[in-house]
């Protein structure tokens, strides 16, 4: 494949922030997240749910009033929440067991090794870990290739403690995978507008995007179909993810590149908000 390098780049600092869901049920949603896939609640209201690990936010859930029925829509695949080591994943992975969690796969990805599951609502949600990058397939182009393998389960559970208190410290967001209306759009987007490189692509069906030297922040693909309509206020979903860039430096240079390119909006506290080509919110802060 090429890999696609652009000529402005997003800071290789930048990473995924946090993700915001629209819910029906908020209770239930926050219960799963918190007791079941091992979030911590940090704020609670009546119409929202923050969560994330420590003092750290990673996921807000807004209830929706009156939701539309669900139909094929852009918008989220899954949320991937990036665990420090293998030993969390295997206290993950037991945990999930015994609860009897909606796990539906696990893959080893070659760069990482993954769990699988999907939430009351039906996102999709992925819990992993990084192998050292010594262990990655970068080729000489800077592309890193992705495999999906039969998972370990029993060494990856070998690896942890058997203990629980939920996601440790220092678990992030590490990717968010989107379900796209058109694949050559969203590689145009990604890679000119926000500065991402092009790491892996799967054929026609599949882009991997990411900062720095990672194997991917972005994934989307078209396996919904191609050319499906974008998600409205009233649908149960995603609502927003974030990148998180290292200071007001970034945010300033990210707008300069904007200017006169494309829509977006510049928040009070210096915060930036555009929309991609499939109709999907993303915010930029510090």
């Amino acid at each position: 494949m090429t890999v696609i390098i652009p000529t402005f780049q997003l800071s290789a600092a930048a990473h995924i922030g946090r993700v915001a869901l629209k819910v029906v049920n908020l209770e239930k949603m926050t219960n799963f997240y918190q007791e079941v896939i091992g979030l911590q609640v940090i704020e609670q209201s009546a119409s929202q749910s923050t969560l994330g690990v420590g003092a750290t936010l990673l996921l807000e859930l807004h209830k929706v009033e009156a939701p539309l029925p669900l139909t094929p829509k852009t918008g989220l695949y899954h949320v991937a929440f990036l665990l420090p080591n293998r030993k969390a994943l295997g206290n993950a992975l037991l945990h999930y067991l015994k609860e009897k969690a909606p796990l539906i796969g696990a893959g080893d990805h070659g760069y990482s090794e993954a769990l699988y599951l999907n939430d009351p609502e039906g996102n999709g949600i992925e819990v992993y870990y990084d192998k050292p990058q010594s262990d990655w397939d970068i080729r000489a182009d800077g592309e890193i290739v992705g495999v999906t393998l039969e998972m370990d389960a029993e060494a990856v559970i070998a690896a942890g403690d058997g203990t629980w208190t939920g996601f440790p410290i220092g678990t992030t967001v590490g990717h968010v995978h989107l379900k796209v209306a058109d694949l050559i759009q969203t590689e145009k987007f990604f890679t000119e507008a926000l500065g991402l490189s092009l790491k892996n692509n799967f054929g026609n069906q599949a882009k991997f995007f990411a900062t720095g030297d990672y194997h991917h922040h972005i994934g989307s693909n078209v396996w919904l179909g191609k050319n499906i309509p974008a998600m409205t206020e009233q649908d149960l979903g995603l609502e927003y993810f974030s990148f998180s860039v290292p200071n007001q430096a970034e945010l300033d240079r990210l707008e300069e590149h904007w200017k006169n390119k494309l829509e977006y909006t510049k928040n009070e506290d210096g915060s930036l908000v555009v929309v991609d080509p499939n109709g999907i919110t993303i915010k930029f802060e510090k």
